[in-house]
């Protein structure tokens, strides 16, 4: 039985920890995305299509953080 407990926090830790740092990369990839489309406003095109591509790899790791947690949890 505290094997289970231990299992559940440690799931718990893991996509906690894990989506903590996308979620910083984002914002920071969003703030910084805006500040050069306002800057550069012909360059829209090539700042947003950088822009997707780089959430997308952000967002990857918080799924990774997601699978992590669901083999702790489940193996």
């Amino acid at each position: 039985m505290e094997i289970e407990a231990v299992s559940k926090i440690a799931a718990a830790a893991a996509i906690g920890i894990g989506s903590i740092a996308p979620a910083i990369a984002i914002a920071l990839i969003g703030s910084k995305g805006s500040e050069a489309i306002g800057r550069n406003p012909e360059a829209a095109s090539k700042v947003q299509t950088s822009m997707i591509l780089s959430i997308a790899f952000a967002e990857a790791i918080a799924i990774y953080a997601l699978v992590v947690a669901l083999i702790v949890l489940f193996v």
